[in-house]
């Protein structure tokens, strides 16, 4: 009989690609881990993994088991949320992930409405960025997370996870002056972190009209990043939730491009009143602005 323990461990390492990373993102040591997978081979009765020196991959056959334990997980999300539903009241940890501008606008308002309905429920929130939300949700460290996506950083599928879109804000070009991306090929820019979407999709953006951004800051908060704008240190792209409020100096040009949010929970989980709970209460969370109507442009 196959281990499921064992069978998530194998799942990991497809995604993550080395033991060591499976190790670090489960709390396990790297030997615990290369352990508890030869005896996963012995119970599978063929090898899974091919060893070459440091290096660890997949053989065929270990990867059509993967394939076969993304369906196990999920059905055991799935047993999980029946009989979470067949419980009365919901109590116990409730694992959150999102993004800096959703935690400000948009979280306090889903835990006051959590606390109303679900008093039992003990929300844990986290700030994270959605590359890394996959990984922290198919490990169990977070159970439900906002994510987002751009326009021109779409997001790819992820195995082991499912998503709802909740909505949809448009971007703003921050600069001293209306205009365009394409006017300041020449200007400094303000951009998040490195590795991080929406450095990405600054930089696409800019590749799109036509050159590679001066990269002058990089910075994760978006009131820092308008504060700077507004003493000419350059120019930025702003989500919607990220410009209010915008300091003196700043004009913000609506661009047709879009940022778009989605809760993201492993496949199978989308009917654990949990989960459900949670996106019910983002929803009526929601600035009034977003729940699905066209956004007002910020200058008013």
């Amino acid at each position: 009989m196959l281990d499921v323990r064992r069978l998530r461990l194998l799942r990991e390492l497809a995604h993550r690609g080395t033991i060591a990373a499976v190790a670090e993102s489960l709390a396990f040591s790297a030997s615990a881990v290369s352990q508890q997978l030869s005896v996963l081979e012995r119970e599978a009765g063929v090898p899974l993994l091919e060893r070459t020196g440091r290096r660890v991959a997949l053989t065929p056959a270990g990867r059509n088991l993967v394939l076969h334990a993304e369906a196990v997980l999920e059905r055991l999300e799935q047993a999980s949320a029946e009989l979470a539903d067949a419980r009365r009241g919901l109590a116990g940890p409730l694992r959150i992930g999102t993004y800096p501008s959703a935690a400000r606008a948009i979280i306090p308002g889903a835990l006051a409405a959590l606390a109303r309905e679900h008093p039992g429920l003990s929300p844990m929130v986290t700030e994270v960025d959605p590359a890394l939300v996959a990984a922290m949700v198919r490990a169990g460290e977070l159970d439900v997370a906002l994510v987002h996506e751009y326009d021109f950083v779409p997001a790819d599928p992820e195995p082991g996870l499912a998503a709802e879109p909740l909505f949809t804000e448009p971007m703003y070009l921050a600069a001293p002056a209306p205009g365009a991306v394409a006017d300041h090929r020449d200007s400094h820019w303000i951009v998040s972190p490195h590795g991080t979407l929406c450095h990405a999709m600054v930089v696409r953006a800019c590749q799109a009209s036509g050159f590679t951004p001066l990269i002058a800051h990089q910075i994760d908060d978006f009131a820092t990043v308008l504060a700077l704008v507004a003493v000419g240190q350059g120019v930025a792209l702003v989500p919607h939730l990220g410009t209010t409020p915008a300091p003196p100096g700043v004009h913000l040009t609506r661009l047709p491009l879009a940022r778009r949010t989605r809760t993201a929970f492993r496949a199978g989980a989308g009917r654990h009143p949990a989960v459900a709970a949670f996106t019910s209460a983002v929803r009526e969370a929601l600035p009034e602005d977003l729940r699905g109507r066209s956004v007002t442009d910020p200058r008013g």
